[in-house]
């Protein structure tokens, strides 16, 4: 069989086909200008993998206290090394991102101090951690306050709107550098800096926390490089590169990593218990991997701002900007559209491609929510994945890919849906 005839087996039209087929052909000069990055950060790892000894033994397993465990401490320096911080803590007992944003938060803060969003409401699931939304054990039950400045409309920072948040109790800002349910633009690491520099001037100790999710490996530079003190993500997205099966890491200086661990174990312990029960191997491995893995979700990503917006769809970014995490927003403007979009990717999936994703009342989220995702590792969002909230503008925020052909094939699934129910018509 040829190429198409493989795509028209899967059920792809040769209309949809040749449609998708004219886009990807436009972006042949943009996807090898992504190369050029990739390239940097690939050897970046493979020298501080190299600078820390890496070797056989450190995939050994250990377990119970995990005591001398070497695979972990070893991590945790390469870790450390490429994200140019003092210390870091990578771990599987930190179940997920919003895991490691929490223990970021509870371990750097006290009652009585005041956290700050300088970049408008954060991800919906932490807005129950904060305490925005009433939840027990929230920041708020622990006499932890919060403020927060949004931003201008054009998506710029309103620094007299943060200057006059920023008060005697502000001990930690969090700047949330990807867009979450949210079709604001998504933070550049220059951006970051620049904001970082600006609460410093007006309070020096106060703590800045990125939550980096979903940014890792997109530029060649990480916000830890621009003065952030901590920062955060997880396993299963960008740094595990498809292969960790769990896990979060806090990157940032020796005082904050030393508290974060302690509340982690527990005073006294810190990071000196922990066992890797033997995935250390995929954690190390994954981190090799992600640059490359990130590169074909950033083309993915482009290539469906591309066709999307040649549709007459409001995509976020454009199809021209530069990119600064791997999430896609389409605004949609329709339930009818994000449910076919959704039922297109999932349809594509190595995983559960015979299943059709139904919206649902997700926990932590404020209204019913769409997923769409066949993955090998569950909720791995740097595997190929769609979701969206059922509410206005209907937006679907589509992220990953472990290959950039598997992610082509799913954003031309995704259209074949749409087209196949009379959603839209293709351009003649």
């Amino acid at each position: 069989m040829t190429l198409k005839d493989y795509y028209e087996t899967m059920g792809i039209s040769p209309e949809v086909y040749e449609y998708a087929s004219k886009i990807e052909e436009s972006l042949k000069e943009r996807f090898t200008s992504l190369d050029v990055t990739t390239e940097y950060n690939q050897m970046k790892v493979l020298y501080v993998m190299q600078k820390n000894k890496l070797a056989e033994a450190h995939f050994s397993a250990t377990t119970g206290y995990g005591y001398n465990d070497i695979g972990r401490e070893t991590l945790e320096k390469v870790y450390a090394d490429i994200f140019k911080t003092e210390d870091a803590l990578v771990r599987p007992q930190i179940t997920c991102g919003t895991h490691a944003l929490n223990l970021a938060l509870f371990s750097n803060l006290r009652p009585g101090d005041e956290l700050l969003s300088p970049v408008g409401k954060p991800y919906d699931t932490l807005e129950e951690v904060i305490g925005i939304r009433p939840s027990k054990g929230s920041l708020r039950e622990y006499g932890i306050s919060y403020q927060q400045a949004d931003l201008l409309p054009d998506g710029q920072f309103d620094f007299d709107g943060i200057r006059a948040a920023i008060n005697e109790k502000t001990k930690l800002v969090i700047i949330q550098r990807s867009k979450g349910y949210d079709t604001r633009p998504t933070l550049s690491v220059e951006r970051i800096g620049e904001l970082i520099r600006f609460v410093k001037s007006i309070k020096p100790d106060v703590i800045c926390m990125v939550d980096n999710c979903y940014g890792e490996f997109v530029e060649e530079r990480e916000p830890s490089e621009v003065g952030a003190d901590m920062v955060v993500g997880s396993l299963i997205k960008n740094p595990g590169g498809g292969l960790a099966p769990i896990g979060g890491y806090i990157c940032g200086t020796k005082e904050c990593i030393e508290n974060a661990a302690y509340r982690l174990t527990s005073p006294g312990l810190g990071k000196e218990v922990g066992a890797s029960l033997g995935i250390n191997d995929r954690l190390f491995q994954g981190l090799f991997l992600a640059p490359c893995v990130v590169n074909s979700a950033l083309k993915g990503a482009i290539f469906a701002a591309n066709l999307y917006e040649s549709l007459g769809f409001k995509v976020v970014p454009n199809g021209t900007e530069s990119r600064h995490d791997i999430i896609q927003a389409v605004e949609l403007k329709s339930p009818e559209l994000l449910v076919a979009f959704c039922e297109g990717i999932q349809a594509a999936a190595p995983v559960d491609s015979y299943v059709r994703p139904e919206p649902w009342d997700m926990p932590g989220y404020d209204s019913k929510v769409i997923m769409a995702a066949g993955a090998f590792v569950s909720g791995s969002s740097i595997e190929l994945s769609a979701d969206g909230p059922l509410k206005d503008p209907y937006a679907v925020y589509f992220q990953g890919g472990l290959t950039y052909p598997h992610v082509k094939f799913g954003i031309m699934m995704s259209l074949q849906k749409i087209v196949e129910k009379g959603l839209i018509s293709l351009p003649k």
